[in-house]
């Protein structure tokens, strides 16, 4: 408990006859000052900048992406769709290469769904200000390599399946 006349947060006294406030009490200034005098002024802030960076998913990739669709009866533009579904950041690598292997099995509904989803993706980014550019182009550059290692995946794992069928085809041959 404080003794009576000491500030309760430390030591010192209480000036005699003071509140320990400066003259003109709850950090005015002293009577016949203009306010704000001998108060130092802030800096000006900048404005923020709200200008859209008008910031493109998908523009670090290539004109052609070299990842083979699977079979299906479904009618999209397939460079279209696989040009979206690379250049969304918010998917991980893993997710986008499920989403092409269930391709065959998705309906026309889905597929569209799907498609205006990545649009509506790549739209909002680019409506999103010039302050984000730097995150925005790190991010795109992080998802444009996973995609090559994506596509490097496919094009390792579709020669795989070329060997393993030319090796089946030298075995009938021989009667193996």
């Amino acid at each position: 408990m404080a003794d009576q006349g000491q500030n309760p947060f430390g030591s010192a006294q209480t000036p005699p006859g003071g509140t320990g406030m400066p003259p003109g009490g709850m950090g005015m200034p002293p009577t016949g000052m203009p306010p704000g005098a001998g108060m130092p002024t802030p800096p000006p802030q900048e404005p923020e900048d709200t200008t859209p960076a008008n910031f493109q998913l998908g523009s670090k990739l290539p004109p052609v992406l070299n990842i083979p669709i699977p079979a299906h009866t479904l009618k999209f533009d397939e460079q279209k769709f696989l040009r979206l579904l690379a250049g969304s950041i918010s998917l991980t690598r893993d997710e986008k290469k499920r989403i092409i292997e269930s391709i065959p099995k998705l309906k026309q509904a889905q597929i569209d769904e799907l498609i205006k989803i990545f649009e509506e993706e790549k739209r909002k980014f680019a409506e999103l200000s010039k302050k984000y550019t730097e995150q925005l182009d790190k991010l795109a550059q992080k998802h444009f390599e996973d995609w090559m290692d994506l596509e490097a995946s496919f094009k390792q794992q579709q020669k795989s399946t070329q060997d393993a069928q030319k090796a089946d085809e030298i075995r009938k041959k021989l009667g193996l």
